[in-house]
């Protein structure tokens, strides 16, 4: 696989797994103000997941969504911290941390794959941004 491919199927995954797990805590949360801050962060992620899925078929190259394992474990770990504690202080902490590692990992790979497409990067790039943003916004839910 290519550096482009790989940063851009790395893009296209996290964007997937971030509309995944924002679509399974929305119907949970009670607070309007916070869902309308989840459903927000959800519009976003669907933009990114768009252009990064857009930019895959220009490129003739298929793209790799996440595997069912991840998929079925990520479900059964939200609903497992959400049992006893669905406020919107616990759920932002959640949210938070994997921002935080999704900012590491996408940090990561554009100094990597720093010499690639422009386009792709400027995708990458939108999704860190992107990324922190949630982690600030989500603070003032905490």
């Amino acid at each position: 696989m290519d550096a482009n491919n790989e940063l851009l199927n790395y893009i296209y995954q996290n964007a997937e797994m971030g509309e995944s797990t924002i679509k399974q805590l929305i119907p949970m949360v009670d607070d309007q103000t916070f869902k309308n801050n989840l459903q927000s962060q959800l519009n976003e992620y669907k933009t990114i997941f768009d252009m990064a899925d857009k930019k895959l078929k220009e490129l003739n190259r298929e793209s790799k969504g996440i595997g069912t394992l991840t998929k079925v474990s990520t479900y059964i770990m939200i609903n497992i911290n959400t049992l006893v504690n669905k406020t919107p202080s616990h759920i932002s902490e959640m949210l938070i941390r994997g921002s935080t590692m999704g900012i590491i990992d996408i940090t990561k790979k554009i100094k990597a794959y720093e010499n690639q497409d422009k386009q792709i990067l400027d995708i990458a790039n939108k999704l860190l941004k992107f990324e922190e943003r949630n982690v600030n916004e989500l603070k003032g839910f905490l």
